[in-house]
């Protein structure tokens, strides 16, 4: 017996993703279609979502970007990750834009390094510096950041 695919668990399941934290548009997209949901399905199901405001790129946008700050991350890192989810490139930019009047990259690119470099205090100096250049790549900060903080040590 094949399971029918309806709108109502359509929306269960969107409840469900959204009860863990805030999703893009794009996201609950793609999970409803990766649980084989039609297009007219999904298109409604998003609709009612957007209705109720569960669903705004904008205010995912900027949760993300508050929330990724705080672990820390660089800015183009973040940019990446939202555009992974599906927002669209002015929201993106709006968003970096607003962070950027608050958000210190170098102070923070700045404490990461003492603190990696603090801890590698047994390796060559080459070799640390080095490590922590690509640590602080991986989690993309500016890499001319990177390079004004690394000149310091």
């Amino acid at each position: 017996m094949v399971k029918v695919k309806d709108i109502s668990s359509a929306k269960c399941i969107a409840y469900q993703l959204l009860k863990f934290r805030a999703r893009s548009e794009k996201e609950i997209r793609d999970r409803l279609r990766q649980k084989c949901f039609p297009p007219k399905i999904i298109n409604q199901t998003v609709d009612h979502l957007y209705r109720l405001k569960y669903l705004n790129d904008r205010e995912f946008a900027t949760a993300w970007v508050n929330s990724r700050i705080l672990k820390p991350l660089g800015l183009r890192r973040i940019s990446f990750e939202l555009k992974e989810k599906g927002i669209p490139e002015e929201i993106i930019t709006e968003t970096l834009e607003k962070v950027k009047e608050k958000y210190r990259e170098y102070d923070t690119v700045m404490e990461l390094a003492r603190s990696k470099l603090k801890k590698m205090k047994d390796i060559e100096e080459f070799k640390a510096k080095r490590r922590v250049y690509s640590f602080l790549a991986r989690r993309g900060f500016n890499l001319d950041t990177i390079n004004e903080v690394m000149d310091n040590f």
